[in-house]
């Protein structure tokens, strides 16, 4: 990918799951990445495995003060920050019966702190006229039953990205969503049982593509909104979503024959 290799990349959530992916997908293109993760031995681990150009920063992005040390930790270790993947992710909803709590901690996880590390950054993105890729879902744009901090905390993700590509315009960041549909992750395998099959089946009744997404699919997804290749897109939304969205109530079937016994026409 075009401007990747010897830049510099952030990954919050960077040692696990679809960010696991990202990190490594970064790495093969030749990036400096810094794996921000709540938990230090499998950050560390997966810094080990990758060897040079990994950072392990065990940085827990509800703090403050543990956000600028990230931000200072990478400049020190590569001299700048080019990129920044918010993908840290907290999945706690208990739909309307959510406690204060749980609202709090959902979006202060999935929303809060990316906007928070981002503007800590902002010199050091200026500096590079660098790039933000903000990870938004399917859930940003659809009413799901008994869900409800989730949803509205990726929306408030769509809109965050146009706030900051808006005000960060003038230091010449760039600032793009990337919108996933249903993606094999550590969330979907738990709840699959490690099925993948089963989950595709599943998928398909909901994507236009018939499967699940693969986080190598959203990872080439970020990789081309922090590349060169976009370097004019701003405030935008990539969807690497297989169709989910522009599917709609009638899903792929035709509907009509529903109602003729067989016909799609409704002469």
């Amino acid at each position: 990918m075009k401007g990747i290799a010897g830049r510099t990349v952030i990954i919050t959530g960077g040692a696990a799951s679809i960010g696991k992916v990202l990190t490594r997908r970064f790495h093969e293109e030749g990036a400096n990445v810094v794996i921000a993760a709540r938990s230090g031995a499998p950050a560390e681990e997966l810094a080990s495995e990758l060897g040079t150009r990994a950072l392990a920063v065990e940085t827990d992005i509800r703090d403050d003060a543990a956000l600028s040390a990230l931000v200072a930790r990478t400049v020190e270790a590569f001299g700048g920050i080019d990129c920044i993947v918010n993908n840290a992710c907290s999945y706690v909803d208990n739909g309307a019966a959510s406690s204060r709590a749980e609202w709090l901690e959902t979006l202060d996880v999935n929303l809060v702190s990316g906007g928070i590390l981002v503007e800590m950054a902002r010199p050091h993105l200026a500096k590079n006229r660098g790039s933000v890729v903000n990870m938004a879902s399917i859930s940003s744009h659809a009413a799901q039953a008994g869900r409800w901090t989730y949803p509205v905390s990726k929306a408030g993700i769509l809109h965050l990205t146009k706030q900051q590509a808006l005000d960060y315009a003038p230091h010449g960041i760039r600032v793009n969503a990337v919108v996933a549909g249903w993606t094999w992750s550590d969330p979907i395998a738990g709840l699959s049982c490690g099925d993948l099959a089963k989950a595709d089946a599943v998928a398909s009744e909901f994507h236009l593509l018939g499967r699940l997404g693969r986080p190598e699919e959203v990872a080439d997804g970020a990789l081309f909104l922090c590349s060169d290749h976009a370097s004019f897109t701003t405030g935008s939304e990539l969807r690497v979503e297989g169709g989910y969205l522009a599917m709609g109530p009638e899903q792929a079937g035709p509907a009509i024959a529903k109602l003729t016994g067989g016909s799609g026409s409704v002469i």
